[in-house]
């Protein structure tokens, strides 16, 4: 039984010699598994840490079609970024014609992002 107690998580984590780094969801969005342990280790080798994923989000469409096309396509970034090993997910919203069709939809996908591990943080949502 160890005798060493810490009152919180936080307490038992150190600083490293990485250097902490954003990843653009583009660079990743269709990267195989291999591909994205290729860049892990690349990363890695060059002493940076992915520490987060950022991603634009357009939703210039009102359709629920086009919408749940966006969403889906930002789930695929949100397993990327959990696979990589990414801590936060950064969504910049560029475009909502129906922001009723689109607050839904990024509920879903944050809350995805939450369930894999991932700190997430929407930067805008603004109405045509």
């Amino acid at each position: 039984m160890s005798t060493t107690s810490h009152s919180s998580p936080i307490e038992g984590c150190r600083p490293t010699d990485s250097t902490p780094v954003a990843v653009d969801a583009a660079t990743i969005t269709d990267a195989s598994r291999d591909d994205l342990r290729a860049l892990a280790d690349e990363l890695a080798s060059e002493g940076y840490v992915p520490a987060e994923v950022t991603a634009d989000a357009c939703f210039d469409e009102d359709c629920s079609l086009a919408t749940q096309r966006e969403a889906d396509r930002l789930r695929d970034v949100v397993s990327a970024a959990a696979f990589l090993g990414a801590n936060r997910l950064t969504v910049d919203v560029e475009e909502a014609a129906s922001p009723e069709k689109v607050r839904p939809a990024l509920s879903a996908v944050a809350e995805r992002a939450r369930r894999d591990g991932l700190a997430r943080r929407r930067r805008r949502l603004a109405a045509n």
